[in-house]
């Protein structure tokens, strides 16, 4: 997987023995992705399927980080769509969404999103990885730190560290508190998903952090709110106009 988005801190691993181990890519979290496909009256009626699909359905619709990124894709030349490129999976209790790399598909974890704002914000978190996925040659699988600036975007671009999120996980900070936060959470999507140790993954991070978390495309700016990316949107797509007008 090339990413998976971390509910909770992944158990701590042992220094070096992590590395040794061969690394699953993250699919361990996802065990749907290895199972034959449900049928679909199975999948409304017995779990969480019909509504992660409701909520989906909604974020795509109305939700305008996931507008633009749906915009700046299909402007990139990899056009979005639902019943192809995102899955509502049952997944492990530590993720909430992923990015499947070898299939260009965006895993929605129907058991762990229950409310509208998680919808939203794992769903923008995972098109920003299928937004570098299209525009860059990204090695997910070999090289960390590919990973780890995708991840610094994704939680930088997000509105993961929005002051509102942060304060509900009881963490508080004021000067560099959002740069804290970018850091923080690309290092644990990193270990819920590579076998490296913590290390590896702080080092990978912090080589790339300056450049990546400076990288504001499609945006423009970090959309601190929904408000922001209203406006991230409309500079879009006039920036859009305006370029088709050359």
């Amino acid at each position: 997987m090339g990413h998976g988005e971390a509910d909770s801190p992944p158990a701590a691993e042992k220094k070096g023995a992590a590395e040794e181990e061969e690394d699953d890519f993250g699919y361990r979290l996802f065990p749907d992705r290895n199972k034959k496909p449900q049928s679909f009256l199975f999948r409304s009626l017995f779990t969480f399927h019909n509504k992660c699909q409701l909520m989906l359905r909604l974020t795509l619709e109305t939700n305008p980080y996931a507008r633009l990124l749906l915009e700046a894709l299909k402007q990139s030349g990899c056009t979005v769509f639902n019943d192809r490129h995102f899955s509502c999976e049952n997944c492990d209790g530590c993720v909430s969404g992923g990015f499947d790399a070898a299939t260009s598909q965006i895993v929605l974890c129907q058991n762990n999103i229950r409310q509208q704002s998680h919808m939203n914000r794992v769903v923008t978190h995972e098109l920003i990885h299928a937004f570098d996925h299209c525009r860059a040659h990204v090695d997910w699988f070999k090289n960390v730190k590919h990973l780890a600036c995708s991840e610094i975007r994704a939680a930088n671009l997000s509105g993961d560290c929005t002051l509102m999120n942060e304060i509900a996980r009881f963490k508080f900070g004021l000067k560099g508190h959002h740069q804290t936060c970018v850091r923080d959470r690309a290092i644990r999507s990193i270990l819920a998903v590579r076998k490296v140790s913590k290390e590896t993954a702080e080092k990978a991070v912090d080589e790339v952090f300056d450049a990546c978390f400076n990288d504001l495309e499609p945006f423009g700016r970090i959309p601190h709110s929904k408000a922001d990316a209203k406006r991230a949107y409309r500079d879009f797509q006039n920036r859009d106009r305006y370029t088709a007008n050359l």
